[in-house]
């Protein structure tokens, strides 16, 4: 079990190597830049490293946001098209609708970012059978919120499951709030993964997972870190400072407390809009920023 709990894989494979003083077989890391982005890639291919490192096998790829928060220009622009062209590499070739859930609660800040995602979706289902001609360059989107066990009584992959097996979407992209091991990259990346999604497991609460072995269709994972586990900051820092502690411990005593910015407000609705922004894009790839602006304002 990794000491330190985190939902990027980069950062899984990095606390891995920490821990164990040495690279983990069975998981490979790819660093480039994409429009004055970093990007890091990791593909996970090991029965092993998926063991240790608590996650499927697939790739997960984080994109650094710092171009898009210092507002260098078009950087927004520039950010949306990286997480299309992204999210295109990981879909391949699936041909048909694509289906967006927007996981979490709406209620609660941090935990908001697919509500707010589906927000700023431009869903063209229902207008493309209505009226099919005056819509052909669009892409085929719909979009669902499935709200949470505790005010639905219904876990999401059920709710989700129920409607994939109806509209019978070519895939799914489920976008959630992700846990990090840092305040540095608490709303200040996105991870784009193939492997699917178990909602929660940031918290310690995971649920039902939505992947392709439970709907039979490819499963787009989109997430952001917006909360960090309080247990993880300590131990992080402590150990920038010299000090080894006790991560059992540590994590008893903290009762399981996340912690998360105190300007999470807009830092969650400005990255929300962005990674809409991505999927509007990499949907309906004949569109600009200025097109999705027009047409949802």
């Amino acid at each position: 079990m990794l000491s330190r709990r985190s939902d990027l894989a980069m950062e899984a494979k990095r606390i891995w190597n920490e821990d164990n003083f040495a690279e983990l077989e069975g998981a490979e890391e790819k660093c480039e830049s994409r429009r004055g982005f970093p990007v890091t890639s990791v593909r996970i291919f090991g029965d092993r490293a998926a063991e240790e490192l608590c996650k499927p096998k697939g790739r997960y790829v984080t994109v650094e946001l710092g171009r898009f928060l210092r507002r260098e220009d078009d950087s927004f622009e520039a950010g949306a098209q990286v997480i299309a062209d992204l999210l295109r590499e990981l879909l391949g070739a699936v041909e048909g609708g694509i289906l967006v859930a927007g996981l979490g609660n709406p209620a609660i800040t941090p935990d908001a970012v697919g509500h707010l995602v589906v927000a700023s979706t431009l869903v063209t289902r229902h207008l493309k059978r209505q009226m099919g001609e005056a819509f052909a360059q669009f892409g085929d989107l719909a979009a669902l919120e499935p709200g949470v066990l505790g005010t639905t009584g219904v876990e999401s992959v059920d709710v989700v499951g129920a409607l994939v097996r109806e509209i019978r979407p070519a895939a799914l992209i489920a976008v959630d709030a992700l846990a990090s091991r840092s305040m540095d990259r608490v709303c200040r990346t996105v991870q784009i993964a193939d492997s699917g999604i178990v909602p929660g497991s940031g918290v310690g609460n995971a649920r039902g997972a939505l992947s392709k072995d439970t709907l039979g269709i490819p499963v787009i994972a989109l997430g952001v870190p917006t909360v960090v586990d309080a247990a993880t900051l300590t131990l992080d820092v402590a150990r920038q400072a010299g000090v080894e502690l006790d991560a059992n411990a540590l994590r008893e005593q903290s009762g399981g407390m996340i912690v998360t910015p105190r300007e999470i407000d807009s830092q969650v609705r400005n990255i929300s809009r962005l990674m809409a922004y991505g999927i509007n894009l990499a949907v309906h790839p004949g569109l600009t920023v200025g097109d999705v602006d027009m047409f949802l304002g």
